[in-house]
């Protein structure tokens, strides 16, 4: 089975092909123009996806070395997204399907990520705990097979991602604010700020960062009323403590109480060094497996979207693809909970 896949929920145009899961191309173009806003602004970014979806496409059809006859499906992200980003990679992937006869197969995004650390290391075992976090997105799911998962809990407001790029922008970093936390707080003290850990005594597995944000822009405020010089590195490192903190104590709760045996973590923020590093010690000390996908994985991208395409075609069969004639649904039914 090959299969070709197409991701265009926000910012990122990607394209990938996955052969019976080894993936052969994945390639992934970022767009760097909202830098200049500090966010990203909608109506840019589907004008983007717009100029680089062909490209993108056929450039991931020559890395893998095979053209559109080849190929056996197509997978495209149909939510949850940026409606107008969500739209240019729906159609695309659609007349591709019609032109060439290819069945066609709507993915979501989430359930992708939920899936990327099987994609990385195909041995992880059944059931696990994966942690999906990311600008948009911060959930905690029981994993017992492909296709089968059940959210255990999300955020009540503003996802970890989004705390980091709105924190960093307060405090004058660059977007995405992430990468920037991360790099400055390993030379800061996270003890410099006390900042609030929200929920993180609750028994729910749910999160929130609202609290977080606000207390940073107190922090901000009395110190430049004072008309002190603001500490980036440690304002960077008590930020990022305080949401790994919530992130990693929540995750193991779920792995003890549920007694798995594998413990994973998808999505943009995965890629931050402290969460990667106290999680795997976390788990270590549990004596169980623990997984964070690759760079290249943890952002959007196609090769996740293939991946599940495969594992929704070998467990439900060919028939769940979508007719090319009928309407497509941009925003999918939310995940299982």
């Amino acid at each position: 089975m090959i299969i070709l896949a197409i991701e265009s929920s926000c910012d990122d145009t990607a394209a990938a092909v996955v052969r019976d899961g080894e993936v052969l191309s994945n390639i992934i173009s970022s767009q760097d123009i909202h830098d200049l806003y500090g966010g990203i602004v909608p109506e840019l970014a589907s004008r983007e996806h717009v100029k680089a979806i062909a490209p993108i496409v056929r450039a991931a059809l020559n890395e893998a070395k095979i053209n559109l006859d080849g190929i056996d499906a197509i997978a495209v992200t149909n939510g949850p997204g940026l409606a107008g980003s969500l739209l240019v990679g729906c159609h695309f992937a659609k007349g591709l399907a019609m032109r060439h006869a290819k069945p066609l197969y709507p993915i979501h995004h989430i359930e992708a990520h939920l899936y990327s650390g099987y994609l990385e290391d195909p041995s992880l075992p059944y059931p696990s705990v994966c942690l999906v976090v990311s600008g948009g997105h911060t959930s905690i799911f029981h994993v017992t097979g492909p296709s089968k998962y059940s959210m255990m809990g999300s955020t009540k407001d503003d996802a970890a991602g989004e705390a980091f790029d709105k924190i960093a922008k307060l405090i004058g970093l660059g977007y995405p604010g992430g990468p920037h936390v991360d790099r400055l707080s390993r030379t800061g003290n996270a003890k410099a700020f006390d900042l609030p850990r929200g929920l993180i005594n609750e028994s729910s597995y749910q999160f929130s960062f609202s609290g977080l944000k606000t207390a940073v822009r107190r922090e901000v405020e009395k110190l430049r009323l004072k008309g002190a010089e603001l500490p980036v590195e440690d304002l960077c490192a008590s930020t990022q403590t305080a949401i790994v903190d919530v992130l990693v104590s929540k995750t193991m709760r779920a792995v003890d109480e549920l007694g798995v045996q594998a413990v994973v973590i998808a999505g943009g923020v995965s890629a931050n060094s402290e969460l990667r590093s106290r999680m795997s010690m976390a788990a270590e000390q549990r004596g169980i497996t623990f997984v964070a996908p690759r760079l290249g994985y943890c952002v959007d991208n196609a090769a996740m979207i293939a991946f599940v395409a495969q594992l929704r075609i070998e467990s439900r069969g060919p028939k769940e693809s979508i007719g090319v004639h009928s309407n497509f649904v941009i925003e999918p039914k939310p995940l299982r909970s």
